[in-house]
């Protein structure tokens, strides 16, 4: 399983793509569990890319064979992201598209198919990831 995250910037930051790829231990009469993670795809679009440029490349890149095997693909939904999550679920790349919007609240919460999520959690997820 992959999962993919796009950070949408275009004037004073970059755009950046990253493809992570989910392997799990199987074992006979057990439920598959996480083995571990890989970065298989990590790139940034030059500044000022315009978002229809971002979806093509994102698109291109889930569509190089990414994808196999079931694809997530987290959106920034924060500021101008809703247009640009509506262009890349309409891109039709294979991929469930997730908007999520960072917050400083205290849980996360999905409204109207848009994740909001604490800063701190998606911190202290990778913390433990990278450990």
């Amino acid at each position: 399983m992959l999962y993919a995250g796009l950070d949408l910037g275009q004037r004073q930051d970059h755009s950046a793509l990253a493809v992570v790829e989910r392997m799990d231990l199987y074992r006979a009469y057990e439920a598959p569990r996480l083995h571990s993670l890989a970065v298989r795809h990590l790139e940034r679009a030059p500044l000022g890319t315009p978002y229809p440029k971002v979806v093509e490349w994102v698109k291109c890149v889930v569509g190089a064979g990414l994808a196999e095997g079931g694809c997530t693909l987290a959106v920034d939904a924060t500021g101008v992201g809703a247009p640009v999550v509506e262009m890349l679920r309409g891109a039709g790349m294979g991929c469930e598209v997730a908007a999520v919007t960072m917050t400083g609240g205290d849980r996360e919460r999905c409204v109207r198919g848009v994740w909001s999520v604490p800063k701190m959690d998606l911190v202290a997820g990778l913390q433990v990831l990278l450990e």
